[in-house]
């Protein structure tokens, strides 16, 4: 059992969890459900993320891009978070888009990112933790949440590098409560450049691509009863509403 004392923001996070750890390691200023055990990165461009080097690269390329380009990180109107409300943000990264999050829900909210890496989320976690903001190391594939907990999940140039995203979108879909909001973003445009140099690379970067219909079709399967999918240049959007 970790030696430190649980994050404010964690006596908030460990009442949500199924199951709770009996022994929470902190240790990193995150939690970290997974100690010694991961997934296999996707490609070797999950695998440059993940790593120190790649963390800092992802967080300033981030930042540059969501300046230069605000509207391609604009969450659809009918998924903006609610005052107050749960958010869970998915393949977090460096924490900048889940530190947003907590701001809009305000105190009484909380947002919750969640990211395999741990350089990541080290520096989620230094630069990002607040009182209603906290960050998880678990598998997007297996979300540590019970069915119907967060008003709104959001996962935000993550998904494309995530192996197994359809079955990530059903998780994702899962944990969100009735009436809840889907807000995803895919900068992976299928016919475009990337997807010809993935191509040619037989699948080896680990790139996925999505077809706009297909991902419509499979949130429908998993509960969801309003989808929209939206496409501005290299940037897919997807919103979807849980039945309620």
């Amino acid at each position: 059992m970790t030696d430190q004392t649980t994050p404010a923001v964690f006596e908030r996070v460990l009442p949500l969890l199924s199951p709770a750890p009996e022994h929470p390691d902190f240790d990193g200023g995150y939690l970290d459900l997974l100690g010694g055990h991961a997934a296999e990165p996707s490609g070797p461009i999950q695998s440059f993320w993940e790593s120190g080097a790649g963390s800092a690269c992802y967080d300033h390329l981030q930042s540059v891009t969501r300046r230069a380009l605000p509207m391609w990180y604009r969450l659809p109107t009918q998924a903006r978070p609610p005052s107050g409300g749960l958010v869970l943000d998915v393949g977090c990264g460096p924490g900048n888009v889940t530190a947003q999050l907590g701001r809009a829900v305000g105190p009484a909210g909380l947002a919750i990112g969640v990211d395999v890496s741990r350089p990541m989320l080290a520096r989620a976690a230094r630069t990002e933790t607040a009182d209603n903001v906290g960050f998880i190391r678990a598998d997007a594939r297996d979300l540590p949440f019970p069915d119907g907990t967060f008003d709104l999940v959001t996962s935000l140039a993550a998904l494309q590098l995530i192996p197994e995203p359809h079955e990530v979108l059903g998780g994702m879909a899962r944990v969100l409560a009735p009436g809840g909001w889907l807000a995803v973003m895919v900068p992976t445009p299928r016919g475009g450049l990337l997807h010809q140099a993935a191509k040619l690379t037989g699948g080896r970067s680990g790139l996925k691509f999505f077809d706009a219909v297909q991902v419509a079709d499979s949130l429908r399967d998993a509960g969801m009863d309003v989808v929209h999918t939206h496409r501005a240049g290299p940037v897919l959007w997807i919103s979807a509403r849980r039945a309620a």
